[in-house]
Formats: C-alpha cells, structure tokens, sequence
C-alpha cells in the first residue's frame, strides 16, 4: 500500500518482492538511521585542510536506503545500506552497476554512465522513480519523457538547489580510463560532474552556455542563415562562455595538488602527474569567434568555446594517453577520482558517496591496496564485483549477492 505523496512507501513488508534488509539481519551491525522529514541539516565541525580531512568526519552521512522502480533492468529495488562499505556481488549482466547508477541519480539527478535519463527507463515502461533516504532526509525523483518531479522531505521542488546540495558523489568505472585515452569530452564532463557539485554557480551558467551555443548552431545550419541573428547570439555566448572557463580553470587549480599527492599515493613511485587546462576560447574568446567565421560556415557549427575545452594530463611531463603504460594511465584516473574526493572534503566538510565498479579486479595488488588505503577512511563506499577473491584482507560491511533480480544479503 503506498503511503500520501510518496513516490514509495516509507516502510515495506518483508514479503516485498527484491527486498534487502541488512539492518534485521545484523541488527547491531547494520542498524538503518531513522527517517524523520525534517529539513534541519546535519553540521560538522571544521577539521582543517589536509588531505585526510574526510577521515575524521562522523559517518552519518550515508544512504541508508535505495528505492527504485522500473529502473533499467529491476521492475522494483528496495535495498538498506551500511555507512562505508557496502559489496554488491553478481555475474556481469545482473544489473551491479545500475544499483550504483540509481544511487547517483537519486543524489545528482543525473547519471555517471549516461548523458541523458532516456536509457535509465525499463524496457516497456514509460517512466522509472527512485527515491532514497539520505542523512535524514527523503529524496525522490521521478522520470519521463514528458516530466521530471523531485521531492525534498516530501516536498515537490520547484528548482533542484536545495536537493542537490545534499549529498556529493564520486564514481569509480573501468571505463574511466576513457579520461586518458579519449579525446576531450570526457574529461569535460569530469570537470563538470565536480563543478555541479561543489558550485552552485556552475549548473546554471553551463545551462545557459549550453542553450546558446544550441541557437547559434541551429542557426549556421539554417538554410538561409542571416548574419544579424547570428551577432545576436554572441553576447550570450561570450558572457556564459566566459563565466563556464573560469569556474573550470577554477576547478584546475584546485584538482592539480590534490592528484599529483593521489598520483604518488598510489603508485608509490617519485612519478609526478600534471594537470592543465587548455581552454577552447583561447586567450580572447571575442576574438577568436571573429576569427573563425569562415571555418564556422564552412562546418556549420560553432568551433571555438568552452565546448572545445580539454584537461590535459602528463606523466613526468609526456602526455599521458601517448606515453604512459597502462598500469600508469589507470593511477592517472584513479588520482583524479581520489582528488574530486578531497576536494568535496575540503570544500563541503563531508565525505562524499563513493560508488567503485568492478574496478579492484582489474588492479595488482600493489594499487589495489594502497588505493584501498588511501580512499577516504569515512565515507561510505558502495562496491561491485563478480567476486570477492580480490579481496586480501577483509573488510567490515554487508555482502549484498545479486542473482536474476534479487538482491540477498549474506
């Protein structure tokens, strides 16, 4: 029975098809914090500005609860979780990684694997809802092509600021090594993952950046393309564009000490990394619009922009996806995940959600363990694997095994 404006229902049975309890199967060990819809927000007291800031932050910052419904593969999930670590066990194929994705669209509302929310949708439904329960506040999302609705503590919200201050996240993927080895979009949508999160500033302006750069795109492939509308669509764009390159070299300044110490950490190597940005609006973005003009109508599309932006990464001061092997290419990407970490510590005062896909697998021993070591010791960690073999030394926290759509704790 669904409880009054909720997307879910607060409690469920334990008859309740795919439903994980940890917390009645270790009471003492996996007890789930209450839920009371309060909009008071929890404070923590300032631990300074080293790199193991999150370490010492309380671990009540958590999801303690998953709800999701025709949500890629799981016509319905409902699964509690612990503070730290969390292992999601299960043959490829078995929906591992689409647990970690809900978990990031419920606090981001958007998808670390996807662009857009279309493909999240289950086969032969029309729309998927998550909702989860987050240091003592409800969290609800709902998705269609027609609408989005958010709720905060029961709450429908108009805009998304006040949900989407709650909680950061970091992801974890094997695909991750697309930031070396791709071309620049990647490492776009790195810097503006973090952004979003960290600045408030930053969705809004790539937004409306966005939006522009859309007009003025639509209009160069206009059949009959008039230079007047044209010049009107430059101001928008170079003011946008000029604001969204400042808060990403912003974000370059602060990533670069954090994953050059990360880079030594976990190769355990005096190997330096280097971060750079290049940005796509040159030294005067006004200028080099003027300047590109004839290429512009000769192509169609607007070539110049924060669009055009990239990060550069080098290795002992070679370009890391020309010259660094790939054991060295993967510390790169981890170091740039363990720096959007400690910025959030730094910047926010909490551990983020930090959701690792199949990845410990796919390390040596070497990086595996000292990576282990040098995540943040608070922060809860949801983890998938195929199995646990990886796993020298134990670690505290439920096994989840995931088989034909149920989800057991063992």
């Amino acid at each position: 029975m669904r409880s009054e404006g909720r997307l879910f229902p607060p409690e469920q049975s334990s008859k309740t098809p795919h439903l994980v309890d940890a917390g009645a199967r270790a009471r003492n060990k996996f007890l789930v914090k209450s839920r009371d819809a309060r909009r008071s927000r929890d404070t923590l007291q300032e631990n300074g500005r080293s790199d193991q800031t999150a370490n010492r932050f309380a671990p009540h910052f958590m999801l303690s609860r998953l709800q999701l419904r025709n949500f890629r593969c799981f016509p319905e999930l409902v699964v509690d979780f612990q503070s730290e670590f969390n292992f999601l066990i299960g043959r490829n194929g078995e929906g591992k990684t689409s647990i970690l994705e809900a978990a990031c669209v419920v606090l981001r509302l958007q998808s670390q694997r996807s662009s857009t929310l279309m493909p999240l949708v289950r086969l032969g439904t029309r729309s998927f809802a998550v909702a989860g329960d987050y240091s003592k506040h409800r969290l609800e999302f709902r998705y269609s092509a027609l609408r989005r609705k958010i709720s905060f503590d029961g709450l429908e919200q108009r805009n998304a600021s006040e949900y989407l201050r709650l909680a950061p996240v970091v992801s974890f993927a094997n695909s991750d090594i697309e930031l070396v080895r791709a071309v620049s979009e990647p490492r776009r949508r790195y810097l503006d993952f973090l952004g979003a999160q960290t600045d408030e500033r930053y969705r809004p302006t790539l937004r409306v950046y966005e939006r522009a750069l859309r007009s003025r795109n639509a209009l160069l492939k206009a059949a009959s393309m008039n230079s007047r509308e044209l010049a009107a669509y430059e101001p928008p764009l170079l003011e946008h564009g000029a604001n969204l390159a400042g808060l990403r070299n912003g974000l370059v300044e602060q990533l670069t000490p954090l994953a050059a110490a990360a880079y030594r950490e976990i190769s355990g190597k005096e190997e330096s990394l280097q971060l750079r940005y290049l940005a796509g609006t040159g030294d005067d973005f006004a200028a080099e619009l003027a300047r590109s003009r004839p290429r512009e109508l000769r192509l169609r599309q607007t070539v110049v922009g924060p669009h055009r932006d990239d990060l550069e990464l080098r290795v002992d001061g070679m370009p890391a996806s020309q010259y660094a092997s790939e054991g060295q290419q993967r510390t790169v990407v981890l170091a740039l995940k363990i720096a959007q970490a400690r910025v959030f510590a730094h910047a926010q005062h909490a551990a983020p959600l930090l959701l690792l896909d199949d990845i410990f697998g796919e390390l040596d021993a070497t990086r595996r363990n000292l990576l282990l070591k040098h995540l943040p010791g608070k922060a809860q960690k949801l983890v998938t694997a195929t199995s646990m073999q990886w796993l020298e030394q134990p670690l505290e926290g439920p096994v989840f095994h995931l088989e034909s759509g149920n989800l057991q704790c063992v």
